[in-house]
Order: C-alpha cells, then sequence, then structure tokens
C-alpha cells in the first residue's frame, strides 16, 4: 500500500472514530508525572482538538506523587494501608492544596487552546473511617457524583476536572483516590472509554509476564487484553514487580465493571498518543476490552469496494487473479471478511471443490495492521469451516507466499492431488505452487 493510500486510510478512520464519539463521554485519568513531561503541552492540545470535535471529557488528575511531595516538604509523613493514603487531620490542608495545585495545571494547558475548564465540588464523599483497626482519618470514598452540576458545565461548553477531593454534606473534605472518582465517574455519567495516561507504558509492559494469547506487535507491545487475560497478569506478576501497573490494572477492572466499553492505557510522553490511540485501529497503546473489538463474518454487499481495495494491489502484481464485484458477487457466500470496529481490513474465500477438499482463495489484508494477525485468523477460521463441511483437506495457490502456508502448517504439493475440477481449470502458465493442510 502506498504512502498516499496509508494517509487516506488514516484520515477514513479518524472520520469514523469521529462520528462515532461525538456527543459521547470519555473520561480521562491522567497521572501527575504525565503533567510534567516535555510533550505535556502537545497531550492537553489532542485534548483539547477531542473537545472542540464534540466529544464529552472528564479530567480526573492523579495527584499522589505531588501530595506526597507537599508533604515532605511540609515535614508530614505518609503513611498507607492497602495502598491507600491515610491522611491526618493535620495533613488535610497541605493535601488539598496539593490537589488543587496539580488540577490547575490541566486548566492552564487547556487555556493554550482556548478550552475553557472548571475544577469543582463534584464529589460528595463520606470518611472511609476504621478499617480492620486502622484509621484513616480524613482519606474518604466516593458517595456519589454530582451528575447534574458535571453535565451543566459541559452544556455551558467548560470541560469538568475532578480533583482527588470530596466533600460530605455537611461540608467536610476528603482525600478521595482519583482511581476511586474515575470509576465513579465513568459510571455515573455513561462513558464509553477511560484513558488512562501515564508515562513509560511502552517500556513498563514489555516486562510484565502475560498469557500466550494476549495480542502483541513485533516489539512485543501488548495491543489488546482481554478482562480475564488482566486477571490472569495480576495472578501471576508479583505487586512489586508491577509496580504502578497494578493500579492501572486494578481501575481497567473496575471501569469495565461499571459500564465502560473499553479502556486504554498510552504513554502520554509520546507525541500524538490520544489521537493515535483513539482515531486509529493500529492504535498506540494497550486496549483492554468487555466485548468483541474484532471480528471474522460472511461478507455483505456493501462490504465489496472495500474488499477490492484490499485486493487491488494484489492484483496489479499479479499475487492475486483479478476479481471485479461481479465474481466477489457470484461466490458471496464462499466470502468472509476480517473487520476492527466496523472496518474491513482483510478478506478471503472458501470454495468447496468436491472430493473432500475446499481451496483458500483470494485472501488479502492490509499490511497497516500485520501484528493483528488478520490472515491467520482467516486461514484458521476457513480450516474450521472446512471441517464442519466434512472436508479433509484444504489447499492453496500461491506464487510468492509459500514461506508463510509453510509457517501455518502446509505442505508443498502437486496439481495431480487437486480434485478434478480444479485440475481441469489449473492456469499451468501461471504455475502457481500447491499447498495442502490435511485436517
Amino acid at each position: 500500500m502506498g504512502e498516499n493510500a496509508v494517509s487516506m486510510e488514516l484520515i477514513r478512520e479518524a472520520f469514523l472514530y469521529q462520528n462515532r464519539f461525538a456527543g459521547k463521554t470519555v473520561v480521562f485519568k491522567i497521572d501527575f508525572p504525565v503533567t510534567e513531561s516535555a510533550g505535556f503541552s502537545y497531550l492537553m492540545k489532542d485534548i483539547a482538538l477531542l473537545i472542540k470535535t464534540g466529544i464529552k471529557v472528564i479530567i480526573v488528575p492523579g495527584s499522589a506523587e505531588y501530595i506526597s511531595r507537599v508533604l515532605t516538604d511540609h515535614n508530614i509523613t505518609s503513611s498507607f494501608a492497602d495502598s491507600e493514603r491515610i491522611t491526618a487531620n493535620g495533613a488535610m490542608p497541605y493535601v488539598e492544596m496539593a490537589a488543587f495545585h496539580a488540577a490547575t495545571r490541566f486548566i492552564t494547558a487547556l487555556s493554550a487552546s482556548r478550552v475553557d475548564a472548571l475544577i469543582g465540588n463534584f464529589v460528595r464523599a463520606r470518611g472511609r473511617g476504621v478499617v480492620h483497626g486502622q484509621d484513616f482519618g480524613q482519606t474518604g470514598v466516593v458517595d456519589k457524583i454530582y451528575v447534574e452540576s458535571v453535565r451543566r458545565v459541559i452544556d455551558a461548553g467548560m470541560t469538568p476536572i475532578l480533583p482527588c477531593i470530596g466533600w460530605s454534606p455537611a461540608g467536610k473534605p476528603y482525600n478521595v483516590s482519583s482511581n476511586g472518582i474515575t470509576v465513579a465517574a465513568c459510571e455515573a455519567l455513561g462513558a464509553i472509554k477511560l484513558v488512562i495516561v501515564t508515562t513509560d507504558w511502552t517500556e513498563k509492559q514489555l516486562n510484565i509476564a502475560a498469557p500466550a494469547s494476549v495480542e502483541r506487535d513485533e516489539k512485543g507491545k501488548m495491543l489488546r487484553v482481554t478482562p480475564e487475560e488482566v486477571r490472569e497478569i495480576l495472578k501471576t506478576n508479583a505487586a512489586p514487580a508491577l509496580g504502578k501497573t497494578k493500579s492501572h490494572l486494578i481501575l481497567s477492572l473496575a471501569a469495565l465493571e461499571a459500564g465502560v466499553e473499553r479502556v486504554h492505557i498510552v504513554d502520554g510522553t509520546e507525541e500524538g498518543v490520544i489521537l493515535r490511540e483513539l482515531f486509529s485501529n493500529l492504535g498506540a497503546g494497550t486496549m483492554i476490552n468487555s466485548g468483541e473489538y474484532d471480528a471474522i463474518r460472511p461478507i455483505r454487499n456493501s462490504d465489496i469496494p472495500d474488499m477490492l481495495r484490499l485486493m487491488e494491489p494484489l492484483m496489479q502484481t499479479g499475487i492475486l487473479l483479478r476479481r471485479n464485484a461481479e465474481d466477489i458477487q457470484q461466490k458471496k457466500d464462499d466470502f468472509a471478511v476480517f473487520v476492527v470496529d466496523g472496518a474491513i481490513h482483510a478478506c478471503a474465500a472458501l470454495h468447496n471443490w468436491g472430493e473432500g477438499q475446499a481451496e483458500i482463495a483470494a485472501l488479502a489484508s492490509d499490511p497497516m495492521y500485520k501484528s493483528m494477525g488478520a490472515g491467520r485468523r482467516l486461514v484458521r477460521y476457513f480450516i474450521e469451516k472446512a471441517v464442519k463441511s466434512g472436508c479433509d483437506r484444504v489447499f492453496a495457490l500461491t506464487t510468492s507466499t509459500q514461506d508463510w502456508f509453510e509457517q501455518l502448517g502446509f505442505n508443498e504439493t502437486t496439481v495431480e492431488s487437486l480434485p478434478r475440477r480444479k485440475r481441469e481449470i489449473y492456469d499451468r502458465k501461471r504455475n502457481s505452487r500447491i499447498y495442502a493442510l490435511e485436517l
């Protein structure tokens, strides 16, 4: 696929996702170290762009690191229980100061893009109290998100920022976990996505022991993870080895249980990471989803133009035989497509020639999505389909992908091994190699 075609495909994807997200709520939980990185201003410009396209953005600043810094500067020792800060009464004024200072950084950054934001008392909280004999002081838990207040702010054209402070009905402030606020906001506001923005995510995840089923790119970066795989990661990896990643994964599971469709974990120091993650099927981080993200399905008439677009470069180079819309339409029931978020990224067909043999043909996939293994998935899909239809052998004709088929367990064979009807139309001038897999 040429450079211009790649650019056009990315533009198409951007419009597709912009249309899908317009008017929807996306919550951003952004760790404090991100605000101190060189790329923070660019990150906020991209978030401002999302807001201007009609996406309802909620920002929850993570402030733990800055709160610890401020308390240390004032000679106040922090202690933790169950990974949660114990907030002594004397520490609360400094916690408030740090939390609001961290939140103010987002107002300042958004103002550079002429986006208004507001820090408000959007969280009603109650004291955590005494748990297993441990008094948590002025540490609180979310009791309620003031949904109508948040919506009024959004309707007024401003972006709500929810610092890690909540208030009791009597006006008493509590130090509330930003993760707790994030989950509560996602649930109360019906967010379709949670984006966790952290630092060094690209490197951190490479050292995580994960199930073999986790989908990774060629560099080992985790692309998509299911909730079941997240639970296995948490079980397999020791807490010290995971570090803050443990908190991110637990937050992801909680958000999915609260009704969020997808959680994205991204490295906020990478240029354009938000736009690449949300507006491209390829993404730029790790997605944890509760439902089907991609699927193989039979084709529809409306799929044919996109299928021909995928096939065209291969037909031009002679890798695939020339086909047109009518050819595909005539054998529509033989074809299937690999779909990601409604966009087609691979196609193929399974032609049953009788004599217990079926041919995998017209296999084309978008090279930009090679890491997804779309071609391999389609082959596996058709192998299973062939088995169910009573075939005991599948074969493919190829002029240039013999190594790829060998990796899938196919072995080279002869024209004479083909079913009679296929032998009669075999093009000896094309001289395709024949690879077969016994089922």
